[in-house]
């Protein structure tokens, strides 16, 4: 249940000193070493939200420190993330694979609420759910082939019903949407200048 994404590995790359099958992420080990130091500065901002004799100047210090050595940081950060998600390595067909592993149970939640939305009660849905996915963790066949021989589930699904339950592509309905709302607004915020453009 490993092997869905990895960070690009290059020839003659090595990865752990003691172990040589190892491929270490080291630039995500990097940036998750990194953030605790901007985290860490955060701190010493909260703490200058305190100050006396009707404001002083002892957050100036503090100020001095945390503020250019946390946004040098943090832009060294995302140009690191940058590279890394720009070479990252994925592998769609092993995570189907890993999602088939569960034999449907993630599914779960989506047949509990079909059920409901369908009119029948919340604790009589959640049993039924509940009882064919402990029957197909104990092995007895997959969730969604339980779910349509089941009398309650079927009574108020069919078929079709059912297997629009166990779609995956339901999770993804929305994925355009949610990275034009993303990159379309950094877009229009950088005033649509191209990577490496400058004002």
């Amino acid at each position: 249940e490993v092997l869905e994404a990895e960070e690009y590995f290059s020839e003659g790359q090595k990865g752990s000193s003691a172990m040589p099958h190892k491929r270490n992420p080291i630039v995500s080990e990097n940036l998750c070493g990194l953030a605790r130091l901007v985290r860490a500065n955060s701190v010493a901002a909260m703490e200058n939200v305190a100050l006396w004799h009707e404001r002083d100047i002892s957050h100036s210090s503090v100020e001095r420190v945390i503020m250019p050595d946390s946004t040098i940081l943090v832009d060294y950060m995302l140009a690191k993330v940058t590279d890394l998600i720009e070479h990252l390595v994925v592998y769609p067909e092993r995570m189907r694979r890993n999602l088939e592993l569960t034999g449907g149970l993630v599914y779960s939640q989506r047949l509990l609420l079909a059920l409901i939305e369908k009119g029948a009660q919340r604790k009589e849905s959640y049993e039924a759910v509940q009882r064919n996915a402990m029957a197909s963790w104990r092995g007895g066949g997959g969730l969604q082939e339980l779910a349509e021989k089941d009398p309650f589930i079927s009574q108020h699904l069919n078929g079709r019903e059912i297997a629009t339950c166990f779609n995956p592509q339901y999770y993804l309905r929305h994925l355009d949407q949610i990275y034009q709302r993303v990159f379309g607004r950094a877009r229009s915020s950088s005033g649509g200048r191209k990577k490496g453009a400058r004002s």
